[in-house]
């Protein structure tokens, strides 16, 4: 299958394109740097720049366009660049699914995770994967959803845990948590501390939200039925900052479940209400492409993750009735 994937890329005197030279010409893509792609790919500038031009030959037109300054990916060059992009992600698969029939979870592991989720979730998950994994290599990249779609469409990830619902653009996802929302207030504010709250005994403006971008937000928004053209005194960039604000008395907020105990432990002050509004008010999932290679791997982490969550917020159980 790999002869058949690269043996497409011959140009007419039967030489052949290296998987390494697509590689470098991916990773000047990334950077529109030579100097910078070098050092991404661990070689000298010179070396790559060698690899490049004898790319350029072999495929009779330029894929990039450069000076002392600046560079450029023609229009040609884009076109190529997509199918590399295509024949990399290919061959990694490949590799991945060979690796994955010895041992899956045995080797390197790439997943992106939304700033609403890891805080809370990776410290709970983590010391399992370690002991259940001892031979996992694990990069974690922390960002926002919008970001880690495109990550792992173009392979720069493996997976992603999300909140759905969102739009995953194709990828394919394992749903592993639901959860609600929970009307965090400063206890002299009005229904502050009542077990359940609805929406519409928000007050609104006084409703504390993160700032566009976090579908966290746009969570709550759909689950309190409030318009996105809403006005609301605070927009943070981390639910942190407003558990803070709310202990300074000015506004209140919603917070996921996982998140409770770690923003709520220290601050008595502060009263939670469940949010009595149709739920689940978000579902966690890992997303990957449909022909990823690892699902076995990523059904082993579906069910350790969903495991750990539930042995988590049962011991919790006191603490969050």
């Amino acid at each position: 299958m790999l002869y058949s994937i690269l043996s497409i890329i011959k140009n007419k005197e039967n030489e052949m394109l290296t998987l390494k030279q697509m590689d470098y010409a991916l990773a000047v893509k990334k950077t529109l740097h030579f100097k910078k792609a070098a050092e991404a790919c661990f070689i000298s500038p010179s070396t790559l720049s060698n690899a490049i031009t004898e790319m350029e030959r072999h495929l009779g037109f330029q894929v990039f366009e450069r000076d002392n300054k600046k560079v450029f990916v023609t229009t040609l060059g884009m076109e190529f660049l997509q199918q590399a992009q295509s024949i990399h992600l290919q061959v990694r698969d490949i590799q991945r699914l060979a690796e994955s029939q010895v041992e899956p979870l045995g080797k390197a592991l790439s997943i992106g995770i939304i700033p609403t989720i890891s805080p809370y979730f990776l410290p709970i998950v983590l010391p399992k994967i370690k002991q259940d994994f001892p031979g996992l290599s694990l990069k974690i990249e922390e960002g926002q959803s919008n970001k880690l779609v495109d990550k792992v469409k173009n392979g720069e990830l493996d997976m992603a845990i999300l909140a759905l619902p969102y739009n995953l653009d194709g990828l394919i996802s394992l749903k592993f948590w639901e959860e609600d929302f929970y009307w965090v207030a400063h206890h002299e504010t009005k229904h502050a501390g009542t077990k359940e709250i609805r929406a519409t005994q928000l007050e609104h403006s006084e409703l504390m939200l993160l700032e566009d971008g976090h579908c966290l937000k746009d969570h709550i928004l759909d689950a309190c039925k409030i318009s996105s053209h809403s006005k609301h005194v605070v927009k943070a960039s981390s639910l942190v900052t407003l558990i803070q604000l709310v202990q300074g008395n000015m506004g209140t907020t919603l917070v996921p479940h996982m998140a409770l105990d770690q923003l709520l432990s220290s601050n008595k002050d502060l009263l939670r209400s469940h949010l009595n509004e149709p739920g689940p008010h978000r579902e966690i999932a890992l997303i990957m492409r449909p022909t990823y290679s690892g699902m076995k791997g990523a059904e082993l982490l579906k069910d350790l993750f969903k495991n750990a969550m539930s042995q988590h917020l049962s011991s919790k159980s006191k603490f969050l009735a």
